[in-house]
Formats: structure tokens, sequence, C-alpha cells
């Protein structure tokens, strides 16, 4: 059995179309520390496809960047309004994308999940929850916007599963990973 690494990078990503969150930690054994967080803005582009472009590159960018070990990233959640929860999915997808291209293992997270994770309850609040990440992770700046304590949180999740690294079914490497661990699921 292989040894897990004593440090990783993780890479946490709220998928938005107007904006998309983002937070890199480094854990180093129980602890963990804050590299980056912040926002990428979107609400200034009317074309959806220039969007994706620009969640693909600024993933690509944090990827180079930081090198991250693992991605995590919020799912979407089932709304009312098809058409938004579509455009949710496919700014999920793009993330995803860009993490796979470089062979970085992906995770995904219920916003249930994740708030549970940091606060102890499935129904905080984002100011909550980012309260607690500032309290955590020993940072005093409000973030401007409450995705980038979102993108964050979620890598924050991550690192409190300690799953390691391409270790969970629900985490993939490639579309053989996913191919050779769903059988079942192919006709």
């Amino acid at each position: 059995m292989l040894a897990e690494k004593k440090e990783r990078v993780i890479l946490g990503i709220d998928p938005g179309t107007a904006i998309m969150g983002y937070g890199v930690i480094l854990e180093k054994g129980s602890k963990i520390e804050l590299l980056s967080l912040g926002v990428v803005k979107m609400g200034h582009l009317d074309d959806h496809f220039l969007k994706l472009q620009r969640i693909f590159e600024k993933t690509m960018g944090l990827l180079e960047t930081y090198k991250p070990d693992a991605l995590a990233i919020e799912a979407p959640f089932y709304g009312k309004n098809i058409q938004v929860t579509l455009k949710l999915g496919r700014a999920q997808g793009i993330a995803m994308a860009a993490a796979l291209s470089k062979n970085i293992p992906v995770t995904e997270y219920a916003p249930r999940k994740i708030k549970q994770s940091i606060t102890g309850k499935g129904t905080a609040s984002k100011e909550q929850v980012a309260a607690m990440l500032q309290r955590l992770l020993n940072f005093k700046e409000t973030p401007e916007f409450l995705d980038a304590t979102d993108g964050l949180a979620v890598a924050v999740c991550h690192s409190f599963q300690k799953i390691p690294t391409g270790g969970n079914s629900k985490s993939y490497t490639g579309w053989e990973a996913f191919v050779s661990d769903n059988k079942k699921r192919i006709k």
C-alpha cells in the first residue's frame, strides 16, 4: 500500500455563471492553512459560452499556479428553474473538465454536506459558514463576496473527509476510472 503524501493542496470551487468562488488550502497532516481565495466575476459577460470559457481559463490558471492534488467542487442544487440548473451544471462540468485534463481527482459535495462539515449544521447560512472559516483558518479579511468563502468551504470539507487522493468512489481521474467503477451503469 502506498503511503499518502504528508502534504496536499486542495482547490475548492463553488461554480456559478455570474460568480465562481474558489479557495485553495494546504493540508499538512491534521492542520490546514489558507493559500488563496477569491471570485471570478462574469456578470459583465452576456454570452453563456464566454462565461464557460472564462471559468475554464480561470480554473486552468488556478491549477497551474497552485498545482493542487485534488479538486473539490460543490454539486449543483436542483432548483425550480431548469435553465438555471442546466447552466450551473455546465459551469461545474467545465471546472471538472479542466481538472480532469490535468489528471487531478475530482470529488463533488452537496451544499448541505459542506455546511454540515464546516458548521455542524446542514442548514447554516453563508455568513455562518464564512465566520467559521475565518476562525478555523485565522484570516480576518472579509471577502467581498460570500462565493469566495463558499469555494473555500468546499476545499475544507474535502480535507475534513480525510479521503486519500483518488480514494473515493465519487472521485475520478478520468473517464476510464469512472467506467471501471460504474460498470453496472453502462449498457
